[in-house]
């Protein structure tokens, strides 16, 4: 028997590779030292005085299921560097490179074209190299149509330009930057309510919603760094409103003795969330506990600040409040 019996073909693995260099190679910059395919990544850093480097690794879950649903899989690439880069950006951080895992029990080159496709865009987009990452071929632990996706992002920021949540204090003002959909978190209960429930197909088009529903939910999880990294010296704090919501995502910024109050009647939830409200009879307090509902970050602010972060950053909206207190997060 050959490799090629127990299901892994590593002529197809290596001309995938092949595919894959020449858009990795587009999103290097000069600092990136060593070339595609060796068993480590280089990277030269320069520029700093006092660096601290801050690493992140996540996934995007079983928003695959739906890409495999719809037969789209760049928007997942895209998806997981978005979502690293600003999980680095809450700390102060700008990305350096990016390393991907992509695993399953065999690929189709369609579907690992269009993953880096969207990996290299994201990439090149916020200024961060993609130096590598691991494909692997696991006939047997993987079912046939199966596949993950994980993303690991390095970045950096000066010692004393971290954001520092100690600084947050009552007083200070929540700001709200508009999500472009479910982002990378909730897609279990979504895919439930209206796949398994509601007996939706991808293609379904539904009252309220721009495009058919499979595109909705593949819709890119929005990056904020652009916008939010040069004005970070304004800010106390910033959550990334991912698995967890509101509730979890804030409270683990808040010092001791003080809670926020963040007021739903600020904006209005693109429609999707309420689809999913409605079509599954899910409870208010826990759509703000699973989902972003329309609000992808939330920076806390000092007063002074506030006019200058709502006329700079696109969509963004006064949400709420820091008070005093040990209730932890109130969404009223």
């Amino acid at each position: 028997m050959r490799y090629k019996d127990a299901g892994v073909d590593m002529d197809a693995a290596e001309a995938l590779k092949k595919y894959i260099g020449p858009l990795a190679k587009s999103t290097f910059d000069s600092n990136v030292i060593s070339d595609v395919g060796l068993f480590g990544s280089l990277y030269s850093l320069k520029g700093y005085k006092d660096p601290v480097l801050v690493a992140s690794c996540d996934g995007v879950g079983t928003k695959l299921t739906v890409a495999r649903m719809v037969g789209r899989w760049d928007t997942v690439g895209t998806d997981i560097v978005n979502h690293c880069v600003n999980d680095i950006l809450c700390q102060g951080a700008r990305p350096l490179f990016f390393l991907d895992y992509l695993a399953a029990s065999k690929f189709p080159r369609a579907v690992v074209e269009q993953v880096v496709t969207g990996l290299a865009r994201a990439c090149r987009r916020a200024g961060c190299a993609l130096v590598g990452g691991e494909t692997a071929i696991m006939p047997g632990w993987y079912r046939t149509d199966d596949v993950d996706l994980v993303g690991f992002v390095v970045g950096v920021a000066e010692r004393k330009k971290l954001v520092d949540k100690t600084r947050i204090q009552p007083g200070d003002v929540c700001i709200g930057l508009p999500s472009s959909g479910l982002h990378t978190n909730g897609y279990s209960l979504a895919r439930k309510v209206l796949f398994s429930k509601a007996r939706l197909k991808p293609g379904s088009k539904v009252k309220g919603l721009r495009c058919p529903l499979g595109a909705e939910l593949l819709q890119p999880h929005r990056s904020y760094f652009s916008e939010v990294f040069p004005l970070l010296d304004r800010l106390h704090g910033v959550a990334h409103i991912t698995g967890g919501g509101f509730y979890y995502n804030l409270e683990r910024l808040l010092p001791d003795e003080v809670s926020v109050v963040v007021h739903k009647r600020a904006w209005r939830p693109k429609r999707i969330f309420r689809l999913i409200q409605q079509l599954g009879n899910v409870p208010e307090d826990e759509m703000y506990r699973t989902f972003n509902m329309g609000m992808g970050m939330v920076l806390l602010a000092p007063p002074r600040s506030v006019p200058a972060l709502v006329r700079r950053i696109r969509n963004a909206r006064v949400v709420g409040k820091v008070v005093r207190g040990t209730f932890g997060v109130a969404v009223i």
